[in-house]
């Protein structure tokens, strides 16, 4: 395993290659994909070998590099057209998560800025995807002290509840709001992380609850059916959640399940956080009303492994996101601070 700290990185580049953690395989199989070009990096995140908005964006500048690579030309104005072309291909993976949007504009910009020979322009590009991982790296560091901060003052030693992995995994390293579970158990104010299974694929109970065993912070696995209860029988001191759209009014898009957890916290009078970069927002949404949601295969719902759970003849629908209006939003936790959504548009840059 490639840690410090036990810290985990799902993705490294490797020389000439990218190594991804095959998330698809945890916490059975820890295992890597080597990616070497920018189909099988587009393929990577469309079929969540990673997936998490943050790190899909790291994912995808180094698949941009990857394409740049490939293109055999010395011609700038033939080099930057087929290179747009890499970054289409790229940008039809994941609809929901605007960081894999925000990493390609920021890697095209290099490209199209860079003075000089295409070698050059391609030196750049990877020198942009490692600062975007980097960079990435740093902020979740700062979300997790800046959540540290923000999070109830009482009891001393906190009961907090995630949904789905916004940990190392979906980074670039330490997590988002997992980064905030991180600091807080790191700082002496984390009793118990209670970790919702997320149907359908499980991140929770796969990788949130790996993640934390792998550090020794105490995890209690529950299913989604469970947080209610859970919240009623005294549990649960705050909610901290990720995100992988944010609009400019502070909606936000993250894992199908967590608008009904946001419903919960309010009823139950119990803080709710959602923990993300400033990349995650999407400034040209002034609502969540226009956030894309990802429907993906039926097969999620219908079979477990190689078992199948329902009868022939059921009809599914899968949306892999929902959208928690900004008013059931405490604060949004970002890398410059801890922030109601109303104020949200201060960061804006």
């Amino acid at each position: 395993m490639n840690n410090l700290d036990n810290q985990v990185y799902p993705v490294i580049w490797e020389t000439d290659k990218v190594l991804l953690i095959d998330q698809n395989r945890l916490p059975n199989e820890y295992g890597y994909v080597e990616i070497s070009c920018y189909q099988d990096m587009a393929q990577a995140i469309t079929t969540m070998i990673v997936r998490g908005a943050p790190a899909i964006g790291v994912a995808a500048a180094y698949g941009v590099y990857l394409g740049a690579r490939e293109i055999q030309t010395d011609r700038r104005d033939e080099f930057i057209l087929k290179l747009e072309e890499v970054a289409h291909l790229l940008s039809q993976t994941r609809p929901t998560a605007v960081n894999l949007f925000w990493a390609i504009a920021r890697m095209l910009k290099t490209a199209k800025q860079t003075i000089g020979s295409v070698e050059y322009i391609k030196t750049a590009l990877l020198e942009t995807a490692q600062a975007i991982q980097r960079e990435d790296l740093e902020t979740c560091l700062a979300i997790g002290e800046h959540g540290l901060a923000g999070l109830p003052a009482q009891p001393e030693k906190l009961c907090l509840l995630t949904h789905c992995n916004a940990g190392a995994l979906a980074t670039a390293g330490y997590g988002t709001a997992l980064g905030v579970v991180r600091s807080a158990w790191r700082n002496g104010r984390l009793a118990r992380l209670y970790a919702g299974e997320t149907r359908p694929r499980l991140q929770g109970a796969r990788l949130t609850a790996w993640e934390c065993v792998q550090e020794g912070i105490p995890v209690t696995l529950i299913t989604d059916s469970m947080a209610a209860h859970s919240m009623k029988q005294g549990l649960i001191d705050a909610v901290v959640v990720g995100a992988d759209r944010i609009a400019a009014n502070g909606d936000t898009a993250n894992k199908i399940g967590t608008y009904s957890l946001a419903l919960l916290a309010k009823a139950h009078n119990i803080p709710f956080f959602v923990a993300a970069p400033l990349s995650t927002i999407d400034w040209q949404l002034a609502t969540g009303e226009n956030i894309p949601i990802e429907e993906r295969h039926p097969s999620e719902i219908y079979q477990v492994g190689e078992t199948i759970i329902c009868p022939p003849g059921v009809e599914f629908y899968n949306p892999a996101f929902d959208v928690t209006p900004a008013e059931l939003i405490t604060a949004i936790i970002t890398e410059k601070g801890a922030i109601a959504p109303s104020a949200l548009s201060k960061l804006s840059v």
